[in-house]
C-alpha cells in the first residue's frame, strides 16, 4: 500500500469512457478506483473480473490536471480516490479531494468482498 501520492496514477474507464468508482455498502459516497502503477490497475480487473475497457494515466504533478479531474467528478457523489485497492483484502489509500487538490493520503480498510 502506497503512503504517498505518486506521481501517476492509472484510473480505469468503463466502455463508455466513464471512471469506475467504488462504493461501500451502505457509505454515502464513492471513490474513484486509482493505482500506482498500470500493471496493479490490470490486475486488480483480473482478480475482481472488472471489464474496465481501458486504462488512463494522470500526472499528479500537473495541478490544472487535478483540478480538471475533481471538478469532472465532484458533482457526482464521488469525494476521493482509493488507491491501490486490494481486491481480496480491501487494503487501500484513501485520498480525499480538498478544494481542487488531493488532500493528505491516508491508510484505509474496506470490508473485502465474501467468497463463496
Amino acid at each position: 500500500m502506497s503512503s504517498s501520492i505518486p506521481k501517476e496514477i492509472h484510473l480505469l474507464l468503463d466502455s463508455a469512457g466513464a471512471l469506475i468508482v467504488f462504493q461501500e455498502k451502505g457509505a454515502p459516497w464513492a471513490g474513484v478506483l486509482a493505482f500506482s502503477s498500470e500493471d496493479l490497475a490490470r490486475e486488480f480487473c483480473r482478480i475482481s473480473n472488472l471489464d474496465a475497457a481501458e486504462v488512463a494515466a494522470i500526472s499528479t504533478g500537473d495541478p490544472q490536471a487535478v483540478a480538471g479531474l475533481i471538478a469532472s467528478i465532484k458533482r457526482r457523489a464521488i469525494r476521493n480516490l482509493l488507491l491501490d485497492l486490494d481486491y481480496k483484502t480491501g487494503a487501500c489509500t484513501q485520498i480525499d479531494f480538498v478544494g481542487d487538490s488531493f488532500g493528505d493520503p491516508i491508510a484505509r480498510q474496506l470490508t473485502p468482498p465474501v467468497h463463496h
